[in-house]
């Protein structure tokens, strides 16, 4: 955990003859695994004295274009798989892309700043994993070279 990903909000009171400290820490996690971790670890620790309040779930834009490229290059892939099947059934051989064209990209889920009709804090734990789970596919178009038997033939050679 970074300390650029915590931030720690302290203040002091006094309550008649005693001090008493509040502490707010704000945590970004980008495992959810060890957020779970450390939560356990400070209720565990700490029992009443610690309140956790609900996790608020959002991508990066670096996470987005993650998942972009990531969909894009297996639209491409299956495209190619496609194209070698179809060319296996032929009895051709498929050779190298000549064009490879993104058509269309959409995205879906991972609002969670949209207006939900219930407030965050009514929503189930999974609820809220699920509507901030962001969604893509991709659309390409690839031209591939086809090979003949014959150029197989002349490999084989």
């Amino acid at each position: 955990m970074c300390e650029e990903n915590m931030t720690v909000t302290e203040d002091f009171s006094r309550v008649e003859n005693t001090y008493q400290m509040e502490a707010e820490v704000c945590i970004v996690f980008s495992d959810f695994g060890k957020m779970q971790n450390v939560c356990n670890l400070l209720i565990e620790k700490l029992g009443t004295s610690v309140t956790i309040s609900p996790p608020h779930f959002y991508h990066t834009p670096e996470a987005i274009d993650t998942l972009r490229r990531q969909v894009c290059v297996a639209a491409v892939g299956n495209t190619r798989q496609k194209a070698h099947e179809v060319c296996r059934l032929f009895g051709q051989s498929l050779g190298k892309p000549l064009l490879i064209r993104e058509e269309e990209t959409k995205e879906w889920g991972g609002h969670i700043n949209s207006p939900l009709s219930n407030s965050p804090e009514s929503l189930t734990l999974q609820e809220r994993i699920q509507n901030a789970t962001a969604y893509a596919s991709c659309r390409v178009f690839a031209v591939f070279e086809i090979k003949g038997k014959e150029n197989r033939r002349k490999k084989l050679l």
